[in-house]
């Protein structure tokens, strides 16, 4: 069994050991197994550490079926002797104060609310946790980060003590553990007592600051993200930059921005309502234009058509629902290429004895494409084999 090293002090950076084994997984991956190691192992919500093994990058550590996995970045060469273990402290710090700051809001929201964290996951700039209610109000929120913070600010201990199911029922925990021996319960006393694998700073002080970020209704729970420590100066940082920008373009203080992005945003739903009526007026003067072009096609019939380049199919479907309002006897072919495309439109209006939908199929197959629609409105798309006026003299032969 490897000495686990980052049991006994989590603040180990470096550490001499030797390799007890080197080997490849499934995978062709190499790992070596250790006599003893500082490198924490993935696992209960946190990710392993990283770092060095004389020089070697360490990528991954796993611990599988009893031993303790570390994968390396090439294979090492010399596998006898001592070597020299190096972890990446500022990951590991990170760590410690995600976990000890999950144990706190977890605390604290099950003080102040009675809230269960039900899962835990710490991510590479957020953590979550999920409680087991189905909504959580702001005031909510803020009273078990205020707590939260108390705590932090009290510099209360953090310890750690492993002891078996029968001792731990003496302690007021959290949670039930989920095995009988070697339980590790971490501690804040008169606050938390929960048992954890994961590694955590001496005092409730190191963990800085914890700030709760936003939550959501993630199945039949709510799934609260935050930060701490570090994290907490890094999301300040991001949030202030952010800010000074939007002052800028807004051209209002902080707390006037809000309602300076109101007044914007709804002076542009204003701006986009008169445009999309604008638009749909010179719609309206090219669907009058195009009527006075048509062509006479039978005795109940006019044929109205016109090819296009990168001209959106919205448009063309609104064009031709225009032109076959105002003109009954109207059969409407608009076909356009967009890139590789062409697109099709096709209707018609209430007099003329004709079923769009059955000659669509010897329209579509001659540019190797699909659509459909109904009796009297057709449209689809294929590819650019012909251009788009020869498709539309192949669909004047076909109603001829």
């Amino acid at each position: 069994m490897t000495r686990k090293l980052y049991y006994e002090d989590a603040y180990i950076k470096t550490f001499e050991t030797v390799i007890n084994e080197q080997r490849q997984d499934n995978d062709g991956c190499w790992f070596v197994l250790l006599d003893q190691t500082a490198f924490y192992p993935t696992g209960g919500g946190q990710p392993c550490d990283e770092g060095t093994l004389n020089g070697v990058p360490v990528t991954n550590v796993e611990e599988v079926n009893g031993e303790i996995r570390h994968y390396i970045e090439s294979k090492m060469e010399d596998t006898t002797g001592s070597i020299k273990g190096e972890i990446s402290w500022n990951r590991r710090f990170d760590h410690m104060q995600q976990h000890a700051g999950q144990h706190i809001l977890s605390a604290a929201f099950a003080e102040t609310c009675g809230y269960e964290t039900i899962s835990f996951h710490l991510g590479k700039e957020i953590l979550t946790i999920d409680l087991a209610v189905k909504k959580i109000t702001e005031e909510e929120a803020v009273k078990a980060e205020t707590l939260a913070n108390i705590i932090i600010g009290e510099a209360r201990q953090i310890q750690t003590k492993w002891m078996t199911a029968h001792e731990a029922a003496d302690y007021p925990l959290r949670k039930q553990p989920s095995v009988s021996e070697d339980i590790r319960l971490v501690i804040i006393p008169d606050f938390d007592y929960n048992g954890c694998g994961g590694t955590h700073p001496h005092s409730t002080s190191e963990v800085g600051a914890i700030k709760i970020l936003d939550w959501e209704k993630h199945k039949s729970h709510i799934r609260l993200q935050f930060v701490c420590g570090r994290r907490v100066l890094e999301q300040l940082h991001q949030k202030n930059k952010v800010i000074k920008e939007l002052t800028a373009i807004l051209q209002a203080p902080q707390d006037k921005m809000a309602d300076a992005a109101q007044q914007l945003i709804e002076r542009m739903k204003f701006q986009d309502k008169q445009l999309e009526e604008t638009n749909h007026q010179l719609l309206e003067y090219e669907a009058d234009a195009l009527i006075k072009e048509a062509k006479p096609a039978g005795e109940d019939s006019a044929f109205i058509s016109k090819a296009y380049q990168n001209r959106p199919i919205k448009e063309l479907q609104t064009l031709a629902r225009l032109i076959i309002t105002e003109k009954e006897d109207a059969v409407v072919f608009f076909v356009a290429q967009n890139a590789t495309k062409l697109q099709l439109v096709g209707a018609k209006g209430k007099m003329p004895d004709l079923n769009l939908k059955e000659i669509a199929p010897g329209i579509f197959s001659k540019i190797d494409g699909k659509g459909g629609g109904k009796e009297d409105f057709i449209q689809g798309g294929g590819e650019a084999v012909l251009s788009p006026e020869d498709l539309i003299g192949h669909i004047e032969k076909l109603l001829l």
